[in-house]
């Protein structure tokens, strides 16, 4: 296994409007969105954190991380796509819009009556699924939930404690979505997942605008402290729905001017990399049990409505080895005096730990010269869970699994 950092620049990026519509993931889009997630009585935006001393350290103008550990009580993002997902296909079985239909009156009686009994089907790795499984449950409707092979039993608790059937299965993650997907068509549930495929694509784009009020936010929050815009944004991948979503987003708002972005990978699941590195437009994808530290990330095939915007509008594409996630574990928890303490999981970290690395290590000049990261760059991370399994985090954060020194 290489536990080197691999990097590409992207050879095949667009000028905007020549390039894939981003209308899908445009600010009238997206304040659906957030207006919608603004209705559940638990809504609050989650913090977004400047590690101004770190950002110092490392030679940059601002680093900001939105916090979505905070979100919902769930302690990761993906709620977010998951309601989305799930009010719009119920307002479309309505007969409504979703603008027509807040959480009291998604709640209400009248509307449990007129929808009866819905299952909501779906494959995780354990932050989705819980996601599912709590809109679900605040719905009143039902959840089946599956996970792949090598899946924290923790997380399997959390989502059973959310109401969901739900169980680790002996596949990786593409072929449980599969499976999935199988188990629906026999028994009449309703998929929801984020991995998109011929015929199946209305879904996992509501899942991709839902993520977008993450988004939203973290603009509207810079803007508070004065800066227009990021002039970089890492985004972690796993199919490329999240990054697509944040891709998407940001360059509708801004075309020509948009920030660079950067896709990060787990490399035993790189397939948006790999696709890069090919460079003639198409998907690939990665197999095998993608045995990555970085459970979030761990899905070998690409979501095409990622992809096509990835492919036409993002800068750089990097394959991390797991060190990196853990790199990034230890500089969130403990910061530089006078910055704030972000507790994140092993998905939500990776960002963080890339751009420790690519600042400090002389290594990486060339991809630093290639993104124009200099004193002058504001640069937007998310950090898409908090400790989601706490024993794998103490693991890294407090014994030391997966050092990063001497590298």
């Amino acid at each position: 296994m290489n536990d080197r950092i691999q990097w590409t620049k992207n050879s095949m990026a667009k000028e905007f409007g020549t390039g894939v519509s981003t209308e899908l993931f445009d600010r009238m889009a997206i304040d659906k969105a957030i207006n919608f997630h603004r209705t559940f009585p638990d809504y609050q935006p989650t913090p977004l954190r400047q590690l101004s001393k770190l950002a110092n350290n490392l030679g940059v103008g601002g680093i900001y991380v939105k916090d979505e550990s905070y979100r919902f009580g769930l302690n990761a993002f993906k709620a977010l796509g998951g309601s989305y997902a799930i009010g719009r296909y119920l307002a479309q079985r309505l007969n409504k819009d979703i603008s027509q239909l807040p959480f009291e009156v998604l709640t209400s009686p009248e509307v449990k009556e007129l929808l009866g009994d819905i299952t909501f089907a779906t494959t995780t790795d354990g932050n989705h699924g819980r996601g599912i499984a709590w809109t679900a449950r605040q719905l009143r409707q039902k959840s089946v939930v599956y996970m792949p092979k090598g899946s924290s039993q923790y997380r399997l608790e959390r989502i059973r404690s959310e109401g969901a059937f739900a169980e680790i299965t002996d596949m990786n993650y593409d072929d449980a979505v599969r499976m999935t997907a199988e188990e629906a068509q026999k028994h009449g549930w309703v998929v929801v997942q984020d991995t998109a495929w011929e015929g199946y694509e209305e879904i996992p784009t509501w899942i991709m605008q839902g993520y977008g009020t993450m988004s939203a936010e973290s603009l509207e929050q810079l803007n508070t402290l004065g800066i227009e815009k990021p002039t970089h944004i890492f985004v972690q991948a796993g199919v490329g729905a999240l990054a697509g979503s944040v891709q998407g987003y940001f360059a509708s708002l801004f075309k020509e001017d948009r920030p660079k972005t950067v896709i990060v990978e787990a490399d035993q699941a790189d397939c948006l990399y790999k696709s890069a590195l090919a460079a003639d437009g198409k998907p690939r994808v990665v197999g095998g049990e993608m045995a990555t530290v970085m459970a979030g990330l761990a899905c070998g095939e690409p979501n095409p409505i990622g992809w096509n915007i990835l492919r036409d509008y993002s800068d750089m594409f990097v394959s991390s080895p797991d060190w990196v996630a853990a790199k990034g574990m230890r500089v969130l928890a403990n910061p530089l005096l006078g910055d704030p303490k972000v507790i994140s999981g092993e998905s939500g970290a990776v960002t963080t730990g890339l751009i420790s690395v690519l600042m400090m290590d002389n290594s990486f000049k060339e991809a630093r010269e290639a993104l124009q990261l200099d004193e002058n760059s504001h640069i937007l991370v998310f950090n898409t869970e908090g400790n989601t399994d706490p024993y794998k985090y103490r693991s890294i954060v407090w014994d030391g699994e997966l050092p990063s020194a001497g590298r």
